[in-house]
């Protein structure tokens, strides 16, 4: 893995992304079809995500375990003979950022794929550009569905959406007979994309809404949300909430509403429980990543391998970055020997069903959101999780 530093200049928030992109086009001409991929040594794979900032510690696992794939596929040779390498820019989770970090490994870096980006704002920044480029993103660590409403044939997810992680959380919560639930929303686009959604889940399942609360992005005002929402005695919380803000409200809500709440995959990975400690007890967190303590399948038995010679304790955050390595992993081996952004696209489009071992994708050209897995887990003691 390559850490750098973009040396494109951040954009100035008046510069519309549609005219960065028409003066990017116009000013560098297109890459010879095959030729700047096929004379590098390694197979070079680009990605802007939080290296600094606030969501970066909630990253880290996240970016480790997808190295632990590449690593591993390297050390067997790699594909067709040749490394994967993979070259990430600090993006600090500004979608300005990103933009420009991509805009750099695509055209100076010439990476012959996209991966793993984060936030929905920093992928809906780039999609319109990698459709125009005609190079593939693999992975993005954002499940909203807002990102995949317009079909983009160089998108391809790995995880499931949002909107199958409310359905999950609000059937469970109708089967505890917890009919009356809150909705705390982020104060940010994240927030705000999914409460409509989580509204609209909430009273298809033919439960109610008790309240909407939007939290400040830091969490400062988590204590007088969970109090304003004490009156209303909401039978359960629904939490829209990512970074060091899920900290605040959680303990925020223990002690003045003291009702379940329920949370994304994303919100609540070994940072969060670490800073939560035995307060992070009861939490209950939807997942789009598989169980990784039971080796029951050869992917999960691999993963732990892994981990266990690299001496780190099995977590999600690592799981979730290996598998979607592993996916990459598999378009790169069906792309040819001198693989090129087009012909990856079309390995992804003809992966159908992908079986990591044990673990199923479905892809196709009607189809590039490869997974709709969720099942709830529950923080327990130690911070361990149970299903």
């Amino acid at each position: 893995m390559t850490i750098q530093r973009p040396i494109f200049p951040v954009p100035t928030p008046s510069a519309s992304i549609s005219r960065r992109l028409a003066l990017a086009s116009l000013a560098l001409p297109l890459l010879p079809h095959g030729a700047a991929w096929a004379n590098k040594p390694d197979m070079l794979i680009g990605q802007s995500a939080p290296l600094s900032g606030a969501m970066a510690p909630t990253m880290t696992g996240v970016l480790g375990g997808q190295q632990m794939a590449f690593d591993e596929v390297n050390r067997r040779g790699g594909i067709a003979g040749r490394r994967v390498r993979l070259v990430i820019l600090d993006d600090a989770f500004d979608p300005k950022r990103t933009l420009e970090n991509v805009r750099q490994l695509v055209e100076q870096q010439e990476v012959l794929a996209l991966f793993g980006t984060v936030g929905t704002a920093q992928t809906a920044a780039v999609l319109p550009y990698i459709a125009e480029k005609q190079v593939p993103l693999i992975s993005a660590y954002s499940g909203s569905p807002a990102l995949r409403v317009k079909p983009n044939p160089y998108f391809f997810t790995t995880q499931a959406s949002y909107a199958d992680e409310l359905v999950k959380m609000v059937r469970n919560l109708r089967s505890v007979q917890a009919t009356r639930i809150a909705v705390v929303y982020q104060n940010n686009d994240f927030g705000k994309l999914l409460l409509p959604l989580a509204e609209k889940v909430i009273i298809s399942e033919g439960a109610t809404v008790a309240a909407s609360r939007p939290l400040d992005v830091t969490g400062a005002d988590a204590v007088p949300v969970a109090q304003s929402l004490a009156s209303l005695r909401p039978h359960a919380v629904i939490m829209i909430v990512a970074g060091p803000a899920v900290v605040s409200y959680v303990r925020a809500n223990r002690i003045h509403l003291g009702v379940p709440v329920y949370t994304f995959s994303l919100s609540v990975g070994s940072a969060v429980l670490k800073a939560l400690g035995d307060e992070a007890r009861g939490l209950a967190v939807s997942r789009a990543t598989p169980y990784p303590w039971r080796a029951t399948t050869q992917l999960a038995r691999d993963f732990n391998q892994l981990m266990d010679k690299a001496g780190k304790p099995v977590d999600y955050d690592h799981f979730a970055g290996y598998i979607n390595g592993r996916v990459l992993i598999e378009g790169l081996r069906g792309a040819g020997k001198n693989p090129t952004p087009e012909s990856l696209a079309q390995s992804m489009d003809k992966l159908s069903k992908l079986d990591l071992g044990g673990y199923t994708f479905n892809y196709s050209p009607q189809n590039r959101h490869g997974s709709n897995f969720v099942e709830i887990t529950v923080v327990g003691p130690n911070g361990n999780f149970m299903r």
